[in-house]
């Protein structure tokens, strides 16, 4: 898909160095280019050109080949085109036979239709429930567990359940998606229901939206939560409202009164958990400092609901690791694991650890999550200790599950090339692997370090890797390095 943006000035779409030259001529691609959505009316208001007819003439030429979206510049407009000479019948028929052979490699020259009766059959079965479950499983993310209040017991006698999300399929189920959900999405509240014993007394209060202020009960939820042994408050995004395509925040906060209903949950002084339903990081300043559990469960799907309550209460040891970094604020933005030499030479001599009133730390650094088992990390090897630019690197290290119940964790692997003749990051991950152990049980995780992930792009956009030190870091996270050990590059 030819994408929103200018580059060097040129709209994307309008620009035959991007879609023919560099990505069909020098990487080879062979597939079809599709317009972005109203993608061709960017050359007009963009000013480029001042019709839509101009538009697709242009966007023929520069190699898109379909327009997702009825566009005049690629309908009547474009027939116009031809008629008058603008564009010619033998550009026409490059996209035309780009389309009929991806419809060929597809089958739907023998099989037009679609077989209505095995997509009922295949549709929400047992199955694909149960695969949803284990998704959403393995991509919840313990972010915090003082004094290792999870997982809870089944047969606690009461707990409140609170939040805009607690019972909110919908929003569960992230940006574009059917306007009528036909199959049952399992919500928080159906979970925790569906996890406990039937003696167990549940007492459910919304206490408020997502947006706004309109639904405001939080002096209900703060009773409900002084009558229970433990409070969950489940918070965050509403599906396709502030999450998704053309849904931007100008704040990570949580929106509307969710932090109130936080704080006022958490003035009880019961026991609070915090639960994320959410398609990006939020900073969560307060809560991280003050609830003693959060649970990131991210747009956990049609079976969430059972799945974070597996997490709660014990029968799923959670796995999952952050793929991005948590800000502490918006106003911290960029903020990532592979930054540049000089902010680590800023923050090592005291001038950028800190904002005037926060720390310049991430809330929640990449690769981060906690598990109910603790690893040990061993025996770091590295093989070849000298290579070629062209030679590979063998990494392995020994990995031991400490506690008193099976785990998984995310083995990571990070390098640095310390002296290089371009600026280049103060670690990159280069490989990861998780790995599945009993109480006691110890494995070797391997990872190889190839040319490709040793490169950069020189002065002259080339790959190269150049002669040196190159460190080797494994961990459980960015921010958490167990092993440490180097390599060198010779010519």
């Amino acid at each position: 898909m030819a994408t929103f943006p200018s580059i060097d000035g040129l709209p994307a779409h309008g620009s035959e160095k991007l879609l023919t030259k560099i990505l069909r001529e020098e990487m080879g691609f062979n597939g079809l280019v599709l317009s972005e959505g109203e993608g061709i009316s960017i050359l007009v208001y963009e000013k480029i050109v001042s019709t839509m007819k101009e538009a697709g003439a242009l966007c023929l030429k520069a190699g898109v080949d379909v327009s997702i979206w009825h566009e005049d510049g690629y309908m009547n407009a474009m027939r116009e085109n031809v008629q008058e000479g603008k564009v010619s019948i033998e550009t026409v028929d490059r996209s035309v036979r780009r389309i009929l052979r991806i419809k060929f490699l597809l089958g739907l020259f023998e099989n037009p239709d679609v077989d209505v009766e095995r997509a009922v059959r295949e549709s929400n079965t047992k199955e694909s429930r149960q695969l949803a479950l284990q998704t959403a499983r393995e991509g919840i993310v313990l972010l915090k567990n003082e004094t290792n209040l999870l997982p809870l017991n089944k047969n606690i006698k009461s707990i409140a359940v609170i939040g805009p999300n607690a019972d909110a399929g919908i929003n569960q189920l992230g940006d574009y998606i059917a306007h009528t959900v036909t199959q049952n999405v399992v919500t928080v509240l159906q979970g925790i229901r569906n996890k406990v014993s039937p003696q167990t007394k549940i007492n459910y209060v919304k206490g408020c939206e997502i947006i706004g202020s309109e639904l405001n009960e939080i002096n209900k939820a703060k009773e409900a939560a002084q009558k229970a042994d433990i409070a969950i408050v489940v918070v965050g995004e509403n599906g396709p409202i502030t999450n998704g395509e053309g849904h931007d925040v100008a704040s990570l906060d949580l929106t509307g009164l969710q932090e109130e209903l936080l704080k006022a949950v958490y003035s009880t002084g019961t026991p609070t958990i915090a639960v994320l339903i959410n398609g990006r990081p939020l900073s969560i300043r307060w809560t991280a400092e003050n609830i003693p559990v959060i649970v990131e469960g991210w747009m956990c799907g049609e079976e969430g609901g059972n799945a974070i309550a597996d997490v709660l209460f014990g029968d799923y040891n959670p796995g999952g690791r952050l793929p991005i970094t948590f800000a502490r604020h918006s106003g911290q933005l960029p903020v990532y694991y592979n930054y540049m030499p000089s902010k680590e030479y800023w923050v090592k001599n005291g001038y950028g650890n800190r904002y005037v009133d926060m720390s310049a730390s991430p809330l929640f650094p990449f690769g981060f999550g906690l598990s109910y088992t603790s690893f040990e990390y061993s025996n770091l090897q590295i093989t070849p200790e000298v290579i070629g630019p062209e030679g590979e690197v063998y990494v392995s290290a020994d990995v031991k599950n400490i506690g008193k119940r099976e785990g998984s964790e995310v083995v990571q692997l990070y390098f640095d090339d310390v002296i290089s003749s371009m600026s280049t990051p103060v670690k990159e991950l280069a490989g990861f692997e998780k790995v599945t152990l009993a109480a006691g049980e110890k494995k070797t995780v391997k990872f190889k370090l190839t040319q490709e992930q040793l490169s950069f792009l020189d002065r002259n956009l080339e790959p190269v890797v150049e002669p040196g030190i190159f460190k080797v870091m494994v961990g459980s996270s960015s921010a958490d390095i167990r092993l440490k050990g180097e390599f060198e590059v010779k010519r």
